[in-house]
C-alpha cells in the first residue's frame, strides 16, 4: 500500500515536470542523466532516501560539474555547521563540514550565534574513526592538528553554547573581526523579517530551516510579522499577541525544534496566544490551517447562535397553565430555535410578548429546537384575546440579524428556516417595503 502511494505520488511529479516541458524518471530507472532530471522519493520523518540523495548529488555534479568544483585548500577554512551539541569530557561542540580552505588548531573562528556572531579559538579539531557516522554519539574521534576542505569535522572551542546551527563558520585573520562581524550580520538580517503586517511569529533552530519556513508561509499566502532563529520567548508571545485585534488568526507563534521559555509559556495561556510545535516543517503549516479553520468554524458557530434565527411555534391546544403575567402555554417548534428573550409577532405582523423562560419536564432549558414541545412563559398577551391557541407565531428576527443571515449563514441554516425567514419578509413588506434588502 505504501509503494503504491509512493508510484502515485511520483507519478503525479512525472506529469507535472512533463507539461513544463522537462523528461523525468526515478533515478534508479534514470536511463539517460543527461536528459532526464532523476527523481528521489525521501521522508522528512524517517530519513529514507536522503543517503541515495546525496550519493546522486554528489555523482552528478563530480560528472556534469567537475571544472567548477574547485578549492583553495591554502585560503582560511569556510564552513557550515550542521549541529551543536554537548559531548562528555569537551563541552559544546560544533559539527561542520568545512567546504573550502584549511582549519588549525588554534585558529580563531567566527560563527553565527543568537545573540550575533561569536569568535573562537579552536581548541580541538576531531574527526570520527573510518566507516563511522559523524552524527552517532557512540563513535570515538581522531584528534587532529589540521583540516582540509572538504571534510567533516567536531570542533571543541569555548563560548560556542550558543552558535546557530546552519550558519556560517570563517577562519579569521588578525584585524579582520570587524568585516566578518559585518558579513554574519548582513547574512541574519537576510532571513529575519520584522515588520509591523498583521502577520504569524515564526521561530526555528537553524537558519535553513527559517527560510524554508519563510518560503513555504510567503507560498500559502500566509503573512509574516516575525522570523527569527532562537527559542519562544515572552516577547515572542507579546509580539503576536498584538495583532489579536486586527486578525485572530495570525495571533499564533509556529516553533520548529526550538524550546518554549517558561514564561513564555505563561505569558501564551495569559494573552490566549496559540504556539504550535512540530519536527516536521509541512506538518506546522497543516496544523496553522487546521487551527484556522477550527477558529473560524467556532466564530462563525458563536456569531450564528447569537442571532435571532428564523422560527416558527405553534400554541398547543389545551396547555395554557397561566393566562397571563406571564402567559404559560406549551408550543411546538415547527422550524428554527426558540430561545429565551425572543420577540413573537402573528402572521398579521402584530408583536405579541417576548419569551421569559422555557422549560422541559419540570427543568428550565436555554433553547428549544424543530419538533421539540415545551411549555413557554411569555410577557405581554393574554391567552384568549391577544393570541389563541393553536395559533402560529414567527419569531420577530432583527432586520440586521435577516440580512446576516442570507449574505453569511445561507447555508447553515435549514431549508424549512429559510423559508420562515421568507414567510416574515413578506409580512414585513407590507408596511416597509426595503425590509431586508
Amino acid at each position: 500500500e505504501v509503494q503504491s502511494v509512493i508510484e502515485n505520488r511520483l507519478y503525479e511529479v512525472v506529469g507535472a515536470l512533463h507539461e513544463q516541458g522537462f523528461q523525468s524518471e526515478r533515478f534508479d530507472r534514470v536511463e539517460q542523466f543527461e536528459k532526464q532530471i532523476a527523481i528521489v522519493p525521501a521522508s522528512g520523518i524517517t530519513g529514507e532516501g536522503i543517503p541515495e540523495l546525496l550519493v546522486l548529488l554528489t555523482g552528478l555534479s563530480q560528472r556534469f560539474l567537475g571544472e567548477r568544483l574547485e578549492i583553495s585548500p591554502d585560503s582560511p577554512g569556510r564552513g557550515t555547521i550542521l549541529e551543536v551539541k554537548e559531548e562528555r569530557g569537551l563541552g559544546t561542540t560544533i559539527d561542520v563540514i568545512l567546504f573550502d580552505g584549511s582549519l588549525k588548531k588554534g585558529d580563531t573562528i567566527a560563527i553565527g550565534g543568537k545573540r550575533g556572531t561569536i569568535f573562537s579559538t579552536v581548541r580541538a579539531i576531531l574527526k570520527p574513526r573510518a566507516l563511522d557516522e559523524i552524527r552517532d554519539p557512540k563513535f570515538r574521534f581522531n584528534h587532529i592538528s589540521e583540516a582540509f576542505a572538504a571534510s567533516g569535522i567536531k570542533i571543541a572551542a569555548p563560548k560556542i553554547d550558543e552558535a546557530l546551527a546552519g550558519s556560517q563558520l570563517y577562519v579569521v585573520a588578525r584585524g579582520e573581526e570587524e568585516r566578518v562581524r559585518r558579513e554574519f550580520e548582513a547574512e541574519q538580517e537576510a532571513v529575519t523579517v520584522k515588520s509591523e503586517e498583521a502577520g504569524v511569529v515564526v521561530k526555528a533552530d537553524t537558519i535553513g530551516i527559517l527560510e524554508a519556513m519563510i518560503k513555504l508561509l510567503t507560498e500559502s499566502k500566509i503573512p509574516i510579522r516575525i522570523a527569527a532563529v532562537g527559542d519562544v520567548s515572552k516577547r515572542d508571545v507579546v509580539e503576536a499577541a498584538a495583532v489579536k485585534e486586527r486578525d485572530k488568526t495570525r495571533a499564533v507563534v509556529l516553533a520548529f525544534n526550538v524550546s518554549i521559555l517558561p514564561d513564555a509559556q505563561a505569558r501564551a495561556l495569559d494573552l490566549g496566544v496559540n504556539i504550535i510545535e512540530n519536527k516536521v516543517i509541512y506538518k506546522i503549516i497543516e496544523d496553522y490551517e487546521e487551527w484556522v479553520k477550527n477558529l473560524k468554524n467556532q466564530e462563525k458557530k458563536e456569531e450564528l447562535d447569537g442571532l435571532v434565527r428564523p422560527t416558527k411555534i405553534r400554541l398547543i391546544p389545551d396547555t395554557v397553565f397561566r393566562q397571563n403575567k406571564p402567559a404559560v402555554i406549551g408550543v411546538e417548534v415547527q422550524e428554527g430555535v426558540l430561545k429565551p428573550k425572543i420577540k413573537l409577532l402573528n402572521l398579521e405582523g402584530e408583536n405579541i410578548g417576548v419569551v421569559r423562560g422555557l422549560q422541559s419536564k419540570g427543568e428550565s432549558i436555554s433553547s428549544a429546537g424543530r419538533g421539540e414541545e415545551v411549555a413557554a412563559a411569555i410577557d405581554g398577551p393574554t391567552i384568549g384575546r391577544q393570541v389563541k391557541e393553536g395559533e402560529t407565531l414567527l419569531a420577530d428576527v432583527p432586520e440586521s440579524h435577516a440580512k446576516l443571515i442570507l449574505k453569511k449563514y445561507k447555508g447553515e441554516i435549514t431549508t424549512g428556516e429559510l423559508a420562515v425567514l421568507e414567510e416574515l419578509k413578506d409580512i414585513k413588506r407590507k408596511t416597509n417595503p426595503l425590509w431586508g434588502m
